[in-house]
């Protein structure tokens, strides 16, 4: 399992976009998980997606993030 996982949808731009800005940042290796697939998960993040979770602080960084929120997100 990956310290960051990204929750996304099936067919969604603004994940897309995420996907984008992440390797742009040079993010690390990621999971995806898509909140399609659990209504646990749909409950969740179904308004939020993307977002992206740093599983060893549970911190979550919600889109809209550029490459710099990011990297501060990954620092911190």
């Amino acid at each position: 399992m990956a310290d960051l996982t990204l929750f996304q949808r099936d067919y969604c731009h603004l994940c897309d976009q995420a996907l984008a800005v992440m390797a742009e940042a040079r993010a690390p290796d990621f999971d995806s998980v898509w909140v399609d697939d659990s209504p646990t998960l749909e409950s969740r993040y179904g308004t939020r997606v993307p977002v992206l979770r740093d599983n060893l602080s549970g911190r979550e960084l919600d889109w809209p993030f550029d490459a710099a929120r990011l990297l501060e997100f990954l620092r911190d």
